[in-house]
């Protein structure tokens, strides 16, 4: 016992001089490299004498140094010397709460933070700089995330409600955070990496994280644009994405039913190829346009998001109305309609029943392919009712293009031998 007090002062004592030598490094007078270190020990021995019930004299401890704090503060300021911020008086805090978290057990914890508050202090000017350079466009996409991702969706219940027990209001919001999520993501990516690379990192997470959101964003920001701008490099962001899409549904497969993937692997992989030469064919025709057209403009509007989470909500309704009314003899219309907006639902579920011996091996991957060929549909229909004239024209062949690979694959496969 003793020897652990001992390593925790020991500890409290070298974090407090990491933390003094940088504030020591900004010349900043008020505490330095060894005014940190007595008082990331202060908190430590405030906490070894407190015990682990001893809060009030913990916050006696905080208060006191708070106190000595402004009274430093206040006489370099008289003598023209202090600093106005209050940066270095809150890192004393924090560190006498880092030697009070060391002498409570919490190693790991006081290390992760310690570094945490010495990154902040030497990153001082490229953060303002930072800042500064933040649009009003742009802070605005920020706080619209913010309050649809960490006000909005943890209020919502996550459980289901409805007459067949699947409109969960949490999961439903979760799809507009997920298209206001990647329309910020697009707009960063694209200021960040560039126009080539943000949009093939659009299309990439797009595709890991929900295609139709990205769909739905990129055909909603094509219309916000200029009619007379070309479709190009939205469109092939969205058959990037796309194709993304087979190859989470085998790892979905991987994961759940590891002796299926011999079955459903080759089928899909082909129909993924299809797919992949669409989209490397709209990459190729969109390049000049990926430099100057790609989320110029940060996201405003959470109407289109909204209106997407609702007819998702409908589309799932449809589903289980589906799988009520028809059963397993169902299971083609049932994944149909499942795929419409999203191909994790079907493809987990299928996996299962493969598992379980209920769906044949064969007629498993088709059900996957056709949910495949419904969520290309679903995407189809999206830019064709969101996206710009330009967009739905150039959108219109790609998808068709597609579409007739999956079909092709559908039919072609089981003569080959493949699934």
């Amino acid at each position: 016992m003793i020897q652990d007090d001992l390593l925790a002062l020991a500890l409290a004592a070298g974090l407090g001089l990491l933390v003094g030598l940088q504030r020591e490094w900004a010349t900043d007078r008020i505490a330095g490299i060894r005014t940190f270190p007595i008082i990331a020990l202060a908190g430590a021995l405030v906490q070894l004498v407190a015990g682990e019930d001893g809060g009030l004299v913990l916050a006696a401890g905080v208060l006191a140094l708070a106190g000595l704090m402004v009274v430093g503060n206040l006489a370099a300021v008289r003598a023209g010397t202090g600093d106005p911020g209050m940066t270095t008086e809150v890192a004393a805090i924090a560190m006498f709460l880092v030697g009070a978290v060391l002498m409570s057990g919490y190693r790991t914890e006081a290390v992760l933070a310690t570094g945490c508050v010495t990154v902040l202090l030497h990153a001082k000017a490229p953060l303002h700089s930072w800042v500064d350079r933040i649009a009003e466009g742009e802070l605005r996409a920020v706080v619209q995330l913010v309050l649809v991702a960490l006000v909005i969706l943890p209020l919502l219940p996550d459980r289901a409600y409805g007459a067949f027990g699947v409109l969960n209001p949490f999961r439903i919001w979760l799809m507009v955070v997920l298209i206001v999520a990647v329309n910020l993501g697009a707009y960063v990516a694209a200021r960040v990496l560039g126009g080539h690379r943000g949009a093939l990192a659009t299309g990439l997470l797009g595709g890991l994280i929900s295609s139709t959101a990205t769909t739905v964003s990129l055909a909603q920001r094509s219309r916000a644009a200029k009619e007379s701008e070309p479709g190009r490099a939205a469109a092939a962001v969205i058959l990037i994405a796309s194709t993304v899409v087979f190859g989470r549904v085998l790892i979905e497969i991987a994961i759940v039913h590891p002796p299926w993937l011999r079955v459903a692997a080759p089928p899909l992989l082909l129909a993924m190829a299809g797919v992949a030469a669409v989209s490397v064919f709209a990459y190729l025709r969109a390049r000049r346009e990926l430099v100057t057209t790609i989320e110029r403009e940060p996201p405003s509007s959470l109407r289109t998001a909204i209106v997407f989470g609702a007819l998702y909500a409908a589309v799932l309704f449809a589903v289980s109305g589906a799988r009520e009314y028809l059963g397993d003899t169902g299971l083609y219309a049932v994944a149909f309609l499942s795929g419409l907006t999203d191909m994790d639902a079907i493809t987990l579920s299928t996996a299962q029943l493969v598992k379980a011996g209920r769906v044949d091996p064969t007629a498993g991957w088709r059900l996957v392919l056709l949910g495949g060929i419904a969520n290309l549909l679903f995407k189809a229909g999206a830019v064709a009712l969101l996206g710009s004239r330009a967009l739905r024209s150039e959108a219109a062949l790609l998808f068709a293009a597609s579409l007739a690979a999956c079909a092709a694959v559908w039919w072609i496969a089981p003569l080959v031998g493949l699934g």
